[in-house]
This record gives C-alpha cells, structure tokens and sequence, in this order.
C-alpha cells in the first residue's frame, strides 16, 4: 500500500485532505514522496513560525530529550518557569500569571473556566457565566470551542452544545454593547480573524470592548492562537492594532512552539487567582521537553529580527499587490504574514468545491502552499523569517496560475 492507501484504511477521515504526502522540509520549503519541492506558505496553518527543522529546534530537541523529557505538573519545572518569564515579562510586558496546555482548543477552554470560575468567586454564585463572542469566529474543535465558535458548520451534529455562548456581528460596536446582559461574564474575539476569512478587529471595536469591561466588570479576553507571537508583526497580535490595551486573558497556539504541541494561556493578575489547585490542569501542558523548546523559539523569534521582518516583508506584498490587474483578486487583508487574499467568486465560475479550495489546489501544483478561509479567502501564513526572495518567489507562481485561471 502507498501512503494515501494507508491512510484511507487505517486513519479516522475526519480530514479533508489534499492529495500529497509529504516527508522532509527545510525552511520554508518541503518535499513530497516524490521528491517534488514546494514552497511553504501555510507553515502547518500558522504553526512552523521558523519555517522547517530549524536548528534552533534540532539542538534543543536533542539536549532536553536527553536530559528530562516529561515530569508531573507535581512538581516545579525549570524550562516551564524560565518560558512563563519570558511570556510574561518580554511579549505580554503586564503582570500575570501563564499557564500551559497542548492546543489553543483547550487554552480557550481554560479561559472559558476561568470567567465562570471568577464570578463565581465574586459572587459566591454561578448567575454570570455567560461569554460573548463573533460572528465567523473561531475558538476550537473541542465541544467548549464548537460553541464559542461562531460558525455553524463546525455545530452540526453535535447538540445539545455547551450553553452560555451569543455571536455577534464582528466589528460590531453597538450589536457588542446591546449583547451585554447581567449574565456576562467575558467578551472573547480573535484580534485576527483566520478561519473565518482574514478580517481584522478595528480599534473602535477593541475600544469598545474595553469600556464594556470597565463599564460592566466583564473580563476582556483575546484568542491569540492563530495571530499571536510575532504573526502580525507583534508579539501580541492585538498590539498591532490597539497598543495601549490591557487584557484580562490572552490565549495562544500554533506557532508558538514552531511545531511542537504547546498552547498557553496568560491570566492578568486580577483574576490568576481564581484557577487555584484542583480547579485546572493538563497531563502534558508546559512539560520539559515542550517548554524548552517554545523558549528556544520565541527566543530565535526575538533575537533574530523576526518581529521586524513580520512587518516589513507586509508592507512589501502590499505594494506588490496594489500593481496587480486580475479580475480573480479583489483585494488583500490581514496583518504581518496573516494575509488573505480576497477571491472574486464571479471570475471563477463553476469551480468545486469552492473557490479557494481550487485555486489552492492549483497553487499546489504550481510549487505554492496556501491555505484556504472559507469559500473565498487563500491565505499566506509565511514563516516569520521568511525572506525577500521567497517572497518574489510565492509571486512568480501565484501569478502565473492566476494568468492561466
């Protein structure tokens, strides 16, 4: 049996699939079966923030693996400590309090917890524990982040969902402030949208949110799993829009370990005390092994001029983009390299499934990865470090597909 067999046999097809197996990368680029290269700009949707087996990765995977793979949350565990230091002290810059898990699904679900958690410690009563979040949201696959998630197709199939969630139209100050209800206890919203199309918070709307929580004493929290350290071009992705606010919960993912499975969850210091011992934990949050090597990454992140390249590369596509004429593209939003480009579904035709699935297909046989956001976003989720040149390059390719559409 080859690959895709295997596959079809003996794995659960919960995914959708494009049809290549791949099996080495380096950088940006990687390599199928067949030996045929690719240029990397879904980067594990968001994940691989240094691009492929960077070094960095290699020599901390070898040294920690070799010293202490895995201990209980029991006890104290240094890289873990050294890793909450830096998150708090360097991206974050608030006091706080950091706590560790596998995936953003169950950073968000801590973060649900710990609004029901603090009110309840408030008002010795569950009566606020209602969360609000966005229309085309995205919060995770757990049955917690189905229902924060303000999408129905992710819903189907799966009542009665967890109570206590409203959706409201993202970007919406006035449908925000009419939602809030003596029940409320969090607003949650993703500063960048990603699955639901690359659509960016406003400051207005992100100000909004920060009256209501002074207002009404809810807590401000902010899903950072797709957005957050260094994709925007900030090491929180809600500093790129509004600097000065101060969250109660920041949530994270993907690429802050670069590959490794770790998601965390930043708690200010208003409220860390309500998720005392026995009330939240995780086997396998913040282990030796995970800690060193997110540490190891947000440090490469920091020192090597990621944050600043994020930012200039952004401004480069811009200005790439503002001389194309393809009635395919209507446009490009998004922060840093959490870009999406915006499909003219009319120019496409009758294309299955959807228009983004199909141009990302087409990308992928041209050399280009990309991924899709819904009927008619693709989006370029670079490596941080990606260069100029691999930049022109993802040009050279998404150009010449689109001139043959």
């Amino acid at each position: 049996m080859n690959t895709f067999e295997r596959t079809e046999k003996y794995v659960l097809g919960n995914y959708g699939r494009f049809p290549v197996s791949f099996v080495k990368g380096d950088g940006a680029w990687i390599w199928d079966e067949s030996g045929k290269q690719y240029l990397d700009f879904a980067s594990g949707i968001a994940v691989c923030s240094l691009g492929h087996s960077p070094k960095c990765m290699q020599e901390v995977l070898r040294e920690q693996s070799a010293t202490l793979i895995h201990c209980s949350n029991l006890y104290h565990i240094p890289k873990q400590a050294e890793l909450a230091e830096f998150i708090v002290e360097t991206a974050v810059q608030l006091s706080g309090k950091v706590f560790f898990a596998n995936s953003g699904a169950e950073a968000n679900d801590g973060a649900v917890k710990l609004a029901r958690k603090y009110f309840y410690d408030q008002n010795g009563n569950s009566d606020r524990f209602e969360v609000i979040t966005c229309n085309n949201s995205f919060h995770g696959r757990t049955l917690g982040g189905i229902a924060a998630t303000g999408q129905d197709k992710v819903k189907t199939g799966f009542d009665p969902l967890l109570p206590g969630f409203l959706h409201v139209p993202f970007n919406d100050c006035e449908a925000l402030r009419a939602a809030v209800l003596d029940k409320t206890a969090a607003i949650l919203f993703e500063p960048v949208q990603g699955e639901g199309g690359i659509h960016v918070a406003t400051p207005e709307f992100i100000q909004t949110a920060v009256e209501i929580r002074e207002q009404h004493g809810v807590l401000l929290m902010f899903d950072e799993v797709q957005c957050g350290f260094g994709r925007t071009g900030d090491w929180c992705g809600f500093r790129s829009i509004a600097p000065n606010v101060e969250p109660d919960v920041i949530t994270w993912a993907k690429g802050m370990a670069g590959g490794f499975p770790m998601g965390a969850m930043w708690i200010s210091d208003k409220c860390a005390g309500s998720l005392g011992p026995g009330t939240h934990g995780s086997t396998f949050g913040g282990t030796p092994l995970g800690s060193a090597v997110a540490l190891a990454v947000l440090q490469e992140i920091g020192n090597t001029g990621c944050l600043d390249n994020v930012r200039n590369l952004e401004n480069y596509i811009r200005e790439r983009v503002e001389g194309w004429n393809f009635p395919h593209i209507q446009g490009l939003r998004g922060l840093g390299l959490m870009l999406g480009f915006i499909l003219n579904e009319d120019a496409f035709g009758e294309v299955s499934p959807s228009p983004s699935i199909y141009l990302v297909n087409q990308l992928m046989k041209a050399g280009l990865l990309t991924v899709p956001a819904g009927a008619s976003v693709v989006r370029w989720l670079p490596p941080l470090n990606t260069t100029k040149e691999e930049i022109d390059k993802a040009f050279e390719i998404m150009e010449d597909v689109i001139a043959e559409l």
